[in-house]
């Protein structure tokens, strides 16, 4: 008898040698008075997550993304912060499987006004969600804008929206 593929989105993870980061390190004296994933009925709202290092703290390179930062270490950034963000939806929901549809993303990059490449960044989000939920279960709708700074002078910042099963 075969066995059943495991296709789960944690297999999948472990498949691509990824790992999802612990809860969020905040830099000492921060304080962020609200909630990470916020479920509403059907519908679970993420605020906006960073990169993060599997151990939970903030992960570089920092600085603007087209100065100090190239497009590619932005592209991985918003890859780290997938994985903050899939973090986060799991220890509120208890299971990546309770993601039934990712909705919507809104990525910000720290960038100069002149900077233009900001949906080739944020590609490093959308890229890992198709990856892991597929066509269907990871289509979403996203923007990719640019923003004079960013907390911690993180060079991406995300925040989503999905539905559950």
């Amino acid at each position: 008898m075969l066995e059943k593929e495991d296709t789960s989105i944690e297999a999948k993870l472990k498949e691509l040698g990824l790992v999802l980061p612990e809860a969020l390190v905040l830099p000492p004296g921060v304080k962020l008075p609200f909630a990470m994933v916020r479920v509403l009925g059907k519908r679970a709202l993420i605020s906006g997550h960073g990169p993060q290092n599997p151990d939970g703290t903030l992960a570089g390179p920092f600085g603007k993304v087209g100065v100090e930062v190239t497009v590619e270490e932005a592209y991985h950034a918003a890859r780290l912060t997938t994985l903050g963000i899939l973090g986060s939806l799991k220890r509120e929901l208890g299971s990546l499987e309770q993601v039934r549809n990712w909705v919507k993303a809104f990525g910000m990059v720290n960038c100069l006004p002149d900077f233009q490449q900001q949906p080739a960044v944020i590609n490093g989000f959308s890229d890992l969600i198709l990856a892991l939920y597929g066509p269907e279960r990871g289509c979403h709708a996203r923007s990719a804008v640019g923003m004079a700074a960013l907390p911690f002078n993180i060079p991406v910042e995300i925040e989503a929206e999905v539905e559950l099963v």
